[in-house]
């Protein structure tokens, strides 16, 4: 069966949180193994795919602002975080014989690249997975806002936002038996109903670039791929 991807180029948001697997915090092993089988079907559909991965299974800045840390403290410890499940997701993808490279806006050049913009577009021509790690490289932005600056920047088609659920739903599904799930949304539409798909600023940025956001389960084997080619169970804002 030929398999037709709708996009040439992807930017894939991975919270923290899907990494943990069934743990409480750090990197579930298996989790990271089936993004990679993931990413490499998409892969070899001829896709050019990057990643923008969070913090939140390690770090997450809000718990130290409440505990009454500087947010600005707090909010690099949780990019360093990103640059610790970017190497983790890194090794995944590699065992799954793809290339791949992480940069980070933060430069630690004992670890990974710095972010260049140029740079990272020559690994997308030559097939490389870019994992873009430590989310813009300034506290006060969340790794969804990194995420849609990054898509922005690499000129992707799309920005795939791999969540714990299937879609945008109009109240939390797992709170509420009564939620309903939308197949499409504007951009605006996100705004103006207050749908925490990603926050304002991110949805802002995708939508002075026209750059529709599909939301789907990074949970369910296979989706990334079925995404891309705009089947199976998603949300589309555009």
């Amino acid at each position: 069966m030929v398999r037709e991807p709708k996009y040439k180029r992807v930017l894939l948001k991975c919270s923290g949180e899907a990494l943990l697997g069934n743990q409480q915090y750090g990197i579930d092993v298996e989790t990271a193994t089936r993004i990679a089988k993931d990413v490499r079907v998409a892969h070899d559909m001829g896709v050019e795919v990057c990643i923008v991965v969070g913090g939140g299974n390690i770090f997450r800045g809000v718990s130290g602002t409440a505990q009454g840390m500087d947010q600005a403290n707090a909010d690099y410890m949780g990019m360093m975080a990103t640059v610790m499940n970017a190497l983790a997701l890194q090794h995944a993808i590699e065992k799954e014989d793809m290339d791949s490279r992480v940069l980070s806006a933060i430069p630690m050049a004992s670890v990974c690249e710095p972010y260049i913009r140029r740079r990272a577009e020559r690994h997308l021509e030559r097939g490389r997975i870019v994992i873009f790690a430590a989310g813009t490289g300034n506290p006060f932005f969340t790794t969804d806002t990194a995420a849609a600056l990054r898509a922005a920047e690499m000129n992707c088609d799309a920005l795939l936002k791999g969540t714990n659920v299937d879609g945008v739903y109009d109240k939390d599904p797992a709170k509420h038996d009564d939620a309903v799930r939308f197949e499409t949304l504007t951009h605006l539409d996100v705004i103006s109903k207050d749908l925490k798909v990603m926050d304002a600023a991110a949805i802002s940025l995708a939508r002075e670039n026209n750059i529709p956001i599909l939301v789907f389960s990074i949970h369910e084997e296979g989706a990334v791929a079925r995404v891309i080619e705009k089947k199976g169970r998603f949300t589309e804002v555009k």
